[in-house]
């Protein structure tokens, strides 16, 4: 095992195109800070943008949600199992989104059946 990698299986290229077939559309949706993200009230209205999310997740449309906490230029990752244009939409109508705080950067994206998050979170997190 190196850096905490257990060995690899091997994957022949008929496997490759096999599980390449089988992935399935979604919309990936990355979050930067806003022009108004340290203004008074911005924690308040992330606060609502959260309980959102949760909703959204909720309803079955959000299906990730990833929090950012490092500091840069990126706020969160969201996965969602619907198109670009309704996701969009979706975007707009979140808190953060509307009221400046947050940017929503919309993009089509492909994922694997069976992708999950793990239980356990890395050490370190």
């Amino acid at each position: 095992m190196v850096s905490g990698i257990p060995e690899l299986r091997e994957i022949d290229d008929d496997e490759m195109r096999r599980t390449l077939t089988e992935t399935r559309p979604y919309t990936v949706v990355l979050l930067h800070p806003g022009p108004e993200f340290g203004s008074p009230g911005a924690r308040a209205i992330i606060w609502e943008h959260g309980r959102r999310n949760m909703q959204l997740r909720d309803a079955g449309i959000l299906s990730i949600v990833l929090p950012v906490r490092d500091g840069g230029d990126l706020s969160g990752v969201g996965v969602f199992g619907a198109g670009v244009e309704e996701t969009t939409a979706i975007m707009a109508g979140d808190p953060a989104v509307a009221a400046g705080v947050l940017v929503a950067e919309v993009h089509a994206a492909s994922g694997f059946l069976g992708s999950t998050l793990p239980d356990v979170a890395p050490e370190g997190s």
